[in-house]
């Protein structure tokens, strides 16, 4: 008989900038946080799964990252599960242990998603986002993406790729430039974005960035990829996050008040398919709803995968939101700000939060079990009782490499 997972607990570090703490401290500061927080001992998670993208690159730990981290807790015997899966690492690890628990196959479980991505080599840090495409192609893709600037004026985004800042900036710049040839969709709405998340994220104080911005600060940043300006971008960043999922018995028998059911949760991967047929964002986001039995107006508050501005704005549209090509129509009207009929990233999401790419996952996680537990402070959505996360990572061709959509409810 099938058994929802149970989110007992919740941690996760300040996002940030973190040269002086290492990999290891950083990961056991969010497990521990969140061991804490579901009241059992380190000694009771029985299964632990861990996301992480870039370890390996940067700090040259490969392997065994999961390991070391709970080993330097004086945690071992258990199995650890080390997920790699692009910036949707840390999501992927909550699916695969909340997957366990709704099986039955163990009553606590561990998820924890840690990333730590600067480096006094910055060409180090950004060169681990470029393993996220098809590297046998990663000469055509720069070629192509060059081309698409140039054709478009852009003088920013014809160098520089994966060298001064993420590749994936400008994979989103040209979705960019082609949702507005399309839809109309101007720059200005991609900075009421930055500018919403960016006053989210003033009311955080984990957040990486604090300060609040206007739309006209946005528009007069630097330029990174044409139409994209630097806070229209994620930044790189160092932090972790960890959720406890437990059995509705072992929920019990605990004691624990307030546990977060986790009501769906899908991991798809992209596939080859023509440029307007529904790709891993519908489908994912389809079968979460089927699965939850909600449909998208029923959603309170939503934790997405901004990696720009223009991600959310498309991410409105593929998780049912708005209709296609409604985005910028959506943030323009203040539906997704906080006091908004559905507010979305009300963490600051990625562009203010942090994305410290393996971490992102769970965080998401971890906001939306605290508005559901109403303990989100300045920030909390009222009579907030569904909320849903999406994390997408790596591309190929025109998709997504992996996507994953989890509905949680109070």
């Amino acid at each position: 008989m099938r058994q929802n997972a149970l989110i007992a607990g919740v941690g996760m570090t300040h996002f940030g900038k973190h040269l002086e703490i290492g990999f290891k401290a950083i990961g056991a500061e969010a497990v521990q946080r969140a061991v804490e927080d579901a009241g059992i001992r380190l000694q009771d998670i029985e299964v632990a799964y861990v996301g992480n993208a870039a370890a390996g690159l940067v700090t040259g730990q490969e392997c065994i990252r999961g390991q070391v981290i709970l080993r330097s807790l004086g945690v071992g015997k258990i199995p650890v599960v080390n997920v790699e899966n692009a910036c949707a690492s840390g999501s992927t690890a909550f699916h695969q242990a909340a997957a366990m628990v709704t099986a039955g196959a163990n009553d606590i479980v561990l998820a924890l998603g840690v990333e730590k991505l600067y480096s006094e080599d910055r060409k180090k840090s950004f060169s681990a986002f470029s393993g996220a495409v098809d590297v046998e192609f990663m000469q055509a893709i720069m070629e192509s993406l060059q081309k698409s600037a140039a054709a478009s004026g852009g003088s920013a985004g014809a160098a520089g790729a994966g060298e001064k800042r993420s590749m994936f900036m400008d994979i989103y710049a040209a979705v960019a430039r082609a949702h507005m040839q399309r839809y109309g969709t101007t720059v200005e709405q991609f900075a009421m974005v930055s500018a919403k998340n960016s006053f989210h994220g003033s009311l955080n104080p984990r957040a990486q960035f604090r300060e609040a911005l206007t739309v006209e600060q946005v528009l007069a940043a630097p330029m990174i990829a044409e139409p994209l300006t630097r806070p229209m971008c994620s930044p790189i960043g160092d932090g972790a996050a960890a959720a406890i999922l437990v059995s509705p018995a072992k929920a019990r028998q605990l004691g624990i008040n307030k546990p977060v059911r986790v009501v769906s949760t899908v991991l798809v991967s992209g596939w080859d398919h023509a440029p307007d047929e529904d790709g891993a964002g519908e489908v994912s986001s389809r079968q979460a709803y089927e699965e939850a039995g909600v449909g998208p107006s029923d959603i309170h508050v939503v934790e997405l995968h901004d990696a720009s501005a223009p991600g959310e704005i498309l991410a409105y549209e593929y998780l049912g939101l708005c209709p296609k090509g409604g985005g910028g129509r959506l943030v323009q009207d203040g539906v997704t700000k906080l006091g908004g009929r559905q507010p979305v990233n009300t963490s600051g999401g990625l562009l203010r939060k942090g994305h410290p790419v393996g971490a992102t996952g769970v965080a998401q996680i971890v906001e939306l079990t605290e508005q559901l537990q109403e303990r989100s402070g300045s920030r909390q959505v009222q009579g907030a009782k569904l909320g849903l996360a999406q994390n997408g990572g790596g591309n190929i061709g025109i998709d997504v490499a992996a996507m994953c959509v989890s509905i949680l409810q109070a």
